[in-house]
C-alpha cells in the first residue's frame, strides 16, 4: 500500500511536497561506521560516508548522464536503456527520453553524435553530471561540491499545451512567461524555437504576460511565425506538446 501524499510542481520542474514535513535534527542511518573523508586538494571540506554490510556510501553524487556513449552501448548489443525519473516532473522525463531516443536513431543510422544533445541535458534541473563508473574519473568529478540541490539554469518548463484551433495554441500555464521570451515548443516529431510576439487570453484579449499556474492563454500562430510549423504538427504532436521558456539568468536552485 502507498501512502498518497500531495505535491505543486516548482518553477525548475522537479515535483515536492506540497506541504513539507517541518525540519528534524539530521539523524544517521543505522549503520556500522561514520566516516568524514578529505580529499589532498580540498583541504578543511570534508565529505560525509556511511559503511554497511551493503558498501560505503558517499552523499551527494553527481547525476548520471552518459548519452554520449549510446553508440558504444549499441555496438556493445545493449538493446534497452532506462532514464532514472522517478520524483521527477513530466517535462523532465519527455525531453530526457527524446534526447535519448535521438541519440539512438543516430547510433543506429551511423550518424556522429550530436553534442546539442548534452545541452539539452543541461537544461534540465540536475546536480551535475558525471559518467559514473563506465569510465575511470578522478572521485571528485562525481561529486557535487558547489551546492545540494539541483538547479536548473537554462531553461523553465512554463506551459502544458491543451488544445488547439485554427489561429493558435492553447496553453495551461505552469509558469509565468512573456511578450519577447524565447519559448520552445516541444513535441514528440522536434522542438520549434520562436520569439513570443504575441499573447491572449481566454477573452482573446491581448496581454504582456502569462502570470503562471492558473490561467490559460493562447499563442497565435501568425504573430509568432508559428504557420508552417503548425501545418505539419499532428494531433499526436499537440496532445502530448509542452512549451518552455530561456532563462537568461540561473534560476533559483530547486528544492529536489
Amino acid at each position: 500500500d502507498y501512502k498518497v501524499n500531495e505535491a505543486v510542481q516548482t518553477m525548475e520542474g522537479d515535483i515536492v511536497l506540497k506541504n513539507p514535513p517541518p525540519p528534524q535534527k539530521p539523524q544517521l542511518p543505522i549503520i556500522d561506521q561514520v566516516f568524514l573523508l578529505e580529499e589532498p586538494q580540498r583541504p578543511g571540506e570534508y565529505m560525509p560516508a556511511y559503511e554497511d554490510e551493503h558498501g560505503t556510501y558517499i552523499m551527494n553524487s553527481k547525476d548520471l548522464r552518459a548519452v554520449q556513449h549510446v553508440k558504444t552501448f549499441t555496438d556493445m548489443g545493449i538493446s534497452s536503456l532506462k532514464i532514472e525519473g522517478r520524483t521527477k516532473s513530466f517535462f523532465y522525463a519527455a525531453r530526457t527520453a527524446q534526447v535519448y531516443r535521438k541519440a539512438i536513431d543516430d547510433a543506429a543510422a551511423g550518424v556522429e553524435f550530436n553534442e546539442s544533445l548534452l545541452e539539452m541535458l543541461d537544461s534540465l534541473s540536475n546536480r551535475g553530471y558525471t559518467e559514473g563508473f563506465f569510465q575511470r574519473h578522478a572521485s571528485e568529478s562525481m561529486q557535487n561540491y558547489e551546492h545540494g540541490r539541483s538547479v536548473a539554469n537554462k531553461q523553465q518548463f512554463v506551459g502544458d499545451i491543451i488544445d488547439r484551433d485554427e489561429d493558435g495554441i492553447i496553453v495551461d500555464v505552469k509558469n509565468k512567461f512573456g511578450l519577447n521570451d524565447e519559448l520552445e515548443l516541444m513535441t514528440p516529431t522536434g522542438n520549434t524555437v520562436f520569439n513570443l510576439n504575441a499573447l491572449l487570453n481566454q477573452k482573446s484579449d491581448s496581454i504582456d504576460v502569462a502570470p503562471g499556474s492558473g490561467h490559460v492563454v493562447k499563442i497565435p500562430y501568425a504573430e509568432n511565425q508559428l504557420g508552417d510549423r503548425a501545418d505539419q504538427l499532428t494531433a499526436h504532436d499537440y496532445q502530448y506538446a509542452l512549451l518552455m521558456k530561456s532563462v537568461k539568468t540561473p534560476a533559483e536552485p530547486s528544492l529536489a
